[in-house]
């Protein structure tokens, strides 16, 4: 037997023996591929403007099958009552007094006379110090892409973005609205008539065709259903010959939640179809309340610019196969801010935030329970009315007035800076808020609001305390 015969058997023989003995060899197991994140944001949908949240006038057949094949958040919270801070807190991951960015810019609406004191100035937009939610999932190897209202910066590149279509600072369609040609940023023209949230979903799918074999964040931030409300001319005879209830009966308003539902339908469809929906992670939540002189939110009180639940709370959905039990529900109290946490942790980064304001909600999600928490709210600036005391306002001036809120378990305090009153609220009893048990409840009270001021300490949050010079107590406008 020569040398190059015991080579062989060398090599060899050591493996012909394991199959005899019938012993296998060990296959180390693949490696199992991060998910694709999609991520859905809504604008100005109310809590009630869909099927799955008990609406019966609003038709969203797509969405209520996507709430039976994940886990639907009866007690999800925007990060705060409007657009530019709600989005700032989601893709930051921090609470309002950490970016700075409380409303629409200017603080100062509504008449000048009425205004008591001299609101906390806002900032713009998320300063590009601030790690982002895309940069976070970027360093885990993601190639990113936002298609629709981005809002917390000029340009969606230089916070983590590698595609955007229709992005920018820019927070509604402006003149021309929803139909070609448009008048938004980072955007061609299509055919004129084109219905802009069925061209950004056609961007998004081609996004998905082209990075389908790479592991993708999808930020899916449609413009609807902000005003200018505009529904398609068909959509809306649909809705014009079905009759309203609750407080919900604007045909126009009702096109477009249903297009927007068509959409999303078409949006999953095409995970689905590029075999990517057993491992892709969807959230579906709007950015803030609805308007409640377009649709009303019963029984939650007031809207958009409020911090009344109406303003807050939000319809949530997060569905991953495999991972999360299929027709499941939680009432575990959530925010948007838990989104960068709870995404931090499934994807791994290569870089970490530093800091986060939100918690890892993977115990909720795999159904392993969820710890005890509370919520804060900080709004040091003044919304003007949209429609008096339809808005259910604390009056009929303001939707907001300068003030903080805590939630911590049923139990709900208002804060306001003007006069110190103080609202408290069980919302296991009272979710509409409309009696204040602060004076009968002194102790619940001075805790939770003790624990409001520590909160404020912490983050050094501003309060507004210059008296407006112009400020006319009796003043009517």
């Amino acid at each position: 037997m020569n040398a190059r015969t015991y080579k062989i058997l060398y090599i060899v023989l050591p493996a012909l023996l394991a199959f005899q003995s019938c012993k296998p060899v060990k296959i180390a197991d693949p490696v199992q591929k991060k998910p694709n994140i999609v991520i859905i944001n809504i604008d100005d949908l109310g809590y009630k403007d869909v099927g799955f949240m008990g609406s019966t006038y609003y038709e969203t057949p797509n969405l209520d099958a996507l709430a039976a094949e994940g886990m639907v958040f009866y007690n999800a919270y925007a990060g705060a009552a409007n657009c530019a801070p709600s989005r700032a807190c989601l893709i930051s991951g921090l609470n309002t007094p950490r970016h700075g960015v409380y409303t629409v810019s200017p603080s100062d609406r509504g008449h000048i006379k009425t205004r008591k004191l001299v609101p906390i100035q806002n900032t713009d937009h998320l300063n590009d110090t601030i790690f982002t939610l895309p940069q976070m999932l970027k360093s885990a190897g993601y190639v990113t892409g936002s298609f629709g209202k981005w809002h917390v910066g000029k340009d969606p590149g230089t916070q983590g973005i590698d595609v955007n279509i229709g992005g920018s600072g820019r927070g509604n369609p402006g003149k021309g609205g929803y139909f070609s040609p448009y008048n938004i940023d980072h955007i061609t023209n299509g055919k004129n008539g084109e219905y802009l949230t069925d061209r950004l979903t056609d961007e998004a799918i081609r996004y998905i065709e082209k990075y389908k074999d790479s592991t993708f964040f999808l930020y899916m931030p449609y413009y609807t259903v902000h005003t200018p409300i505009m529904g398609k001319a068909e959509l809306v005879a649909k809705f014009e010959a079905k009759a309203g209830q609750n407080g919900q009966n604007r045909p126009d308003y009702a096109a477009m939640v249903y297009a927007m539902d068509q959409n999303v339908g078409k949006l999953l469809k095409a995970l689905k179809q590029n075999g990517l929906e057993g491992n892709t992670l969807v959230i579906f939540t709007s950015d803030n309340g609805g308007i409640r002189a377009i649709s009303e939110q019963s029984p939650l009180r007031a809207g958009k610019g409020s911090y009344y639940e109406g303003g807050i709370r939000v319809p949530l959905i997060i569905k991953w196969p495999g991972k999360i039990q299929a027709q499941s529900i939680s009432t575990a109290p959530v925010s948007h801010l838990d989104f960068y946490p709870t995404l931090q942790s499934i994807a791994t980064p290569g870089r970490k935030a530093e800091f986060l304001d939100g918690i890892n909600l993977e115990p909720v999600l795999y159904g392993k329970g969820a710890a005890e928490r509370q919520l804060y709210f900080h709004f040091p600036i003044y919304l003007q009315k949209y429609s008096g005391l339809k808005d259910q306002a604390r009056d009929s001036l303001f939707r907001t007035r300068p003030g903080s809120v805590i939630i911590s378990g049923d139990w709900k305090l208002h804060e306001y800076f003007e006069d110190g009153a103080l609202e408290l609220y069980n919302l296991k009893t009272d979710i509409g808020e409309t009696t204040n048990l602060a004076k009968q409840n002194p102790l619940k009270t001075q805790q939770m609001y003790d624990e409001l001021k520590k909160w404020r300490t912490a983050t050094h949050a501003p309060i507004p305390t210059q008296v407006n010079p112009a400020y006319e107590p009796t003043k009517k406008p």
